[in-house]
């Protein structure tokens, strides 16, 4: 699924009003009717609503909602906020439709807001995906009017005051129960900062032109789903063989973080690969050997610690490298010869910190190494960032000029590689947020490198696996109870899920 940006989704509109052709105000109608279907297919005709418009067109998809729960029962009462003019002109076309509902409208023009009655839903119909200023003044005030109500609260398009292209840290937002928006995911929607205001986010189909989206492939942030996911991952064929699916080094672990290597192991394993080594401390060989029996083992020279690359690096096709390394001097001065050893990477955890205290590795990078670090790992690498969509650029501009792909690891993680507008996450849960789920991430990266997938392949398939093993797990989980060795332990029915054909 693609993302747009407020400018894309106005461009959008238009190339639909055009060569459908549509009037604009029945483009309108399309968008309350999808609303008002999914309010009453969620069951709620029985309550009563307050719908709060703006004069703009979210504030016309406010008025035809309006008239249509009306027209199925509902007992609506309408409040427009009154700026002295007369708003759009399909604002004024849904103004007059309404007139002939009787439904009540109050006019706002002060600060003396009418109280919302308890129980009744509010529909936010004030600003949609236009918005470029923060709200303030009477706006502001109705909006924490209506956040401390403690009514639900329904938004059109996207919640009133919060920005659809950069960040809206600080601003007064609507905060939301649920939005219900059009056709596409917006970049808000996708940005962790901004999920205390979207709630519930449903996108809803509203017919426009399929066409606009064909002319201008590759202009989009893409959304990472089924389709997508099926249209790169790669069949195995019955004479397949484990050299196939290629040989993986990881370098993990040390005295007292041996689990980080174990789950890594594990995980890279559970991905296909065909072979796997791993390089750790003399500490940690019985604790591999004895937990993760598929896994070859590699023994270092140091008792507790990773200090020296195994003998014959040439049989080895990729090499994961951070779980459990720890921050030894030793282990900091082995960093440097890795990198030049020009294998492809994922690099994770513990090496990213290496990296971070000497910046001028990120030159010696081997071509579309991938860096898997998560929001503060992120910005000890690149430097502080104020919100998620500057970081988000960041990692945009770091994968450019380092030519490397960039797992920034969070909610709807994004994926940043050069020539690529970006990829967005659509798998995962709460549960996740647990040490030890990196270091799954980092095996199943490694592993699916190792298979030939392209780094950005790897990087995009790894990620919607180990979201989707943990969604998985929740059949028998709690965010609470969910553990990194859960997700292994479901990762078959991801693979599953994606390998198995729907029936129409």
């Amino acid at each position: 699924m693609q993302i747009l940006s407020a400018e894309q989704i106005r461009e959008w509109d238009a190339y639909t009003i055009a060569h459908e052709p549509v009037a604009s105000v029945d483009l309108m109608e399309r968008a309350a009717e999808a609303c008002a279907e999914w309010i009453e297919k969620k069951g709620w005709l029985h309550f009563d609503y307050s719908v709060y418009c703006g004069k703009g067109n979210n504030g016309g998809d406010g008025l035809a909602i309006a008239r249509m729960l009306s027209q199925r029962g509902c007992k609506i009462t309408v409040h427009i906020l009154e700026f002295g003019h007369k708003g759009t002109d399909d604002f004024q076309v849904n103004l007059e439709r309404l007139h002939e509902c009787n439904v009540p409208i109050v006019f706002i023009q002060d600060n003396g807001f009418h109280p919302t009655p308890k129980g009744n839903i509010i529909i936010d119909a004030l600003f949609g995906s236009g918005l470029n200023r923060p709200l303030e003044g009477i706006v502001a005030d109705l909006v924490d009017f209506m956040n401390n109500s403690g009514n639900k609260i329904v938004s059109i398009d996207i919640p009133s005051g919060l920005f659809t292209d950069k960040s809206s840290k600080g601003n007064t937002v609507v905060k939301a129960a649920h939005t219900l928006s059009f056709q596409v995911y917006k970049t808000a929607f996708v940005m962790a900062e901004n999920g205390q205001y979207t709630g519930q986010i449903e996108i809803l189909d509203i017919g426009l032109h399929k066409d606009y989206l064909e002319q201008h492939k590759g202009a989009f942030f893409q959304m990472t789903d089924e389709t997508f996911i099926r249209s790169i991952y790669k069949k195995r064929t019955s004479f397949s063989h484990k050299g196939n699916f290629g040989h993986a080094l990881l370098m993990a672990g040390s005295y007292g973080k041996m689990g980080a290597a174990v789950m890594a192991a594990k995980a890279c394993l559970r991905s296909g690969v065909g072979l796997l080594t791993v390089h750790l401390p003399k500490c940690g060989v019985d604790i591999m050997q004895t937990s993760t029996h598929e896994a070859m083992v590699s023994i270092d020279k140091d008792e507790h610690c990773i200090i020296s690359i195994p003998d014959d690096i040439s049989k080895y096709n990729v090499i994961g490298v951070g779980p459990g390394i720890g921050l030894e001097n030793e282990t900091k001065s082995l960093l440097p010869a890795i990198l030049q050893l020009k294998k492809p990477l994922v690099i994770d955890a513990d090496a990213l910190n290496i990296i971070a205290e000497n910046k001028a590795l990120l030159q010696q990078l081997p071509a579309q190494t991938i860096l898997t670090p998560h929001p503060k790992e992120f910005d000890r690498l690149f430097g502080e960032s104020p919100n998620d969509f500057v970081r988000m650029e960041k990692a945009q501009h770091a994968a450019s000029k380092h030519n490397c792909v960039i797992v920034l690891k969070g909610h709807n993680t994004f994926m940043a590689a050069p020539g690529a507008k970006g990829f967005f996450n659509n798998t995962g849960n709460p549960g996740m947020a647990t040490g030890g789920s990196g270091d799954v991430l980092t095996g199943i990266i490694t592993g699916l490198l190792a298979q030939k997938y392209s780094a950005l392949n790897a990087a995009i398939l790894g990620v919607y696996l180990h979201g989707l093993s943990a969604d998985m797990a929740l059949q028998f989980n709690s965010f609470e109870t969910l553990l990194p060795s859960d997700i292994i332990k479901y990762l078959y029915r991801g693979f599953k899920s994606i390998i198995t054909e729907k029936k129409e």
